[in-house]
């Protein structure tokens, strides 16, 4: 007897979904296509309603007081407080149970991004040194984690897990940089007035979390009034992420063995019950069994944890592809080749290409010449070098950077096209030196063992 295909059930779907919501190839082919999309209707006969579109401007009013922005600002200024509270929240749990909790274990990423980010700011200012693009050092000190650990996921099993962490601790080090940066050269004169009313709503925020307040709603309209108070004092208002994240408890509500002796209880009540798919339409004891062990488990679960898998995919398949579409496109009009040899451009381009490659290797050399750490188990030199071009992948914060680097429209594009041109040669020339100096595909059986690891990226 033939047997018949089985069709998915709707656990498989969901799990199906999960697994590409959580894959960070996906994330990353969204935002390649965001931007291809950027691209092409900037420079397509329909270019003019691109650029009409991300300057229309929205707002509310009240009598005579307007409070308006560009649809452009909203997605840079506004939207991106989310991006800004994920970061923030990963880089709390790295910091406090992951890959930077001891000193030891942060030497050598620590290393490698202060490397990352010093050099390519010297390249660029030596392209830049006293001219109009001199504010723009910035731009190239940052690394695209999606983007790199993307590359990495292409290269499958043949990348060695401490390689992953190595290179995963290393973005998100150089996100902190990153968020410095932003805080203190590309902020203006603080209000403090301002600054005060976000230090209340942050206060708000921790208190909701204290009392495991779990409504989203509230979440949304507290960290409003943050972005509100950053708006006003002059600091930028994305950081309200990372002050959000700051509160935001990393603790469980409730112990452990409490947690596992009341759902014993609420078990061992609904195992005998007389419970069924429809019991609960009449069963009261049923429905406040299950009622009470959802808030166990609610009570166990570290709201860091609950936010930052909540917030991951209007993260990754929204507000990073809508800020790419909107930030991305650059018409490509004149003389490309005169664009291309502009300083801006070249800054950008051998900041991130040279200064990436350069500063991450030689400060990962002198972290192991110095003792001061240990090579990753399982990483060679030419590993590092290769992963050194993943980091030349700029993409994300180097567009946000250049947007508060520069007034000058034509200087923006010119450091636009830069960042695309570095991140394409970067993530190309990465991917091909690894492929080089990886070792073979592991057997199955190795997979199956690595992939129990307990250490995940």
């Amino acid at each position: 007897m033939k047997p018949q295909a089985q069709t998915p059930t709707s656990s498989q779907s969901t799990a199906w979904v999960k697994t590409v919501i959580k894959s960070p190839i996906a994330g990353s082919v969204l935002l390649v296509t965001a931007t291809v999309a950027a691209l092409v209707w900037a420079n397509s006969p329909w270019w003019a309603s691109y650029f009409h579109l991300w300057e229309t401007h929205l707002g509310i009013s009240f009598g005579t007081f307007a409070f308006e922005l560009s649809l452009h600002q909203w997605i840079n200024d506004g939207l991106m407080v989310l991006f800004f509270l994920s970061v923030g929240l990963e880089i709390k749990r790295e910091v406090l149970v992951g890959k930077l909790s001891s000193p030891r274990q942060a030497v050598l990423p620590v290393a490698a991004a202060i490397g990352g980010m010093l050099a390519p700011a010297l390249v660029y200012t030596l392209f830049n040194f006293g001219g109009e693009g001199a504010s723009g050092w910035g731009i190239p000190m940052a690394t695209d984690i999606a983007f790199a650990l993307g590359v990495l996921l292409l290269l499958g099993n043949r990348v060695p897990l401490s390689l992953k962490v190595f290179v995963t601790a290393l973005a998100i080090i150089d996100d902190i940089g990153a968020v410095l940066v932003i805080a203190v050269f590309y902020s203006d004169a603080i209000i403090w007035y301002g600054l005060g009313l976000a230090v209340l709503f942050l206060v708000a925020i921790f208190v909701s979390t204290r009392l495991n307040i779990r409504h989203t709603g509230l979440y949304m309209a507290l960290t409003a009034g943050v972005w509100v108070g950053m708006m006003i004092s002059g600091v930028h208002a994305t950081l309200t992420g990372i002050l959000a994240a700051i509160m935001v408890p990393a603790t469980a509500r409730i112990d452990p063995e409490e947690f596992i002796h009341l759902e014993y209880l609420h078990l061992r009540r609904l195992r005998f019950s007389d419970l069924s798919r429809t019991s609960m339409l009449t069963d009261k004891v049923q429905v406040e069994s299950l009622t009470e062990m959802s808030v166990t488990v609610r009570d166990m679960e570290p709201v860091l944890v609950w936010l930052e898998h909540a917030l991951l995919p209007y993260v990754t398949f929204f507000v990073i592809p809508i800020f790419a579409l909107s930030n991305a496109g650059i018409r490509l009009e004149g003389n490309i080749l005169e664009a291309v040899a502009s300083p801006v451009t070249v800054g950008v381009i051998a900041g991130l290409l040279i200064g990436k490659q350069l500063g991450v290797t030689l400060f990962t050399w002198m972290a192991v010449r110095l003792r001061l750490a240990d090579l990753p188990e399982g990483v060679t030199w030419e590993q590092v070098y290769g992963v050194s071009w993943l980091t030349s992948i700029g993409f994300t914060m180097s567009l946000f950077v250049t947007e508060l680097a520069f007034v000058d429209e034509h200087l923006i594009a010119n450091a636009k096209l830069g960042i695309l041109l570095a991140s394409l040669i970067a993530g190309g020339v990465g991917y091909v030196l690894l492929r080089v100096v990886l070792p073979g595909a592991m057997s199955r059986q190795q997979s199956h063992d690595k992939e129990t690891l307990p250490a995940t990226v």
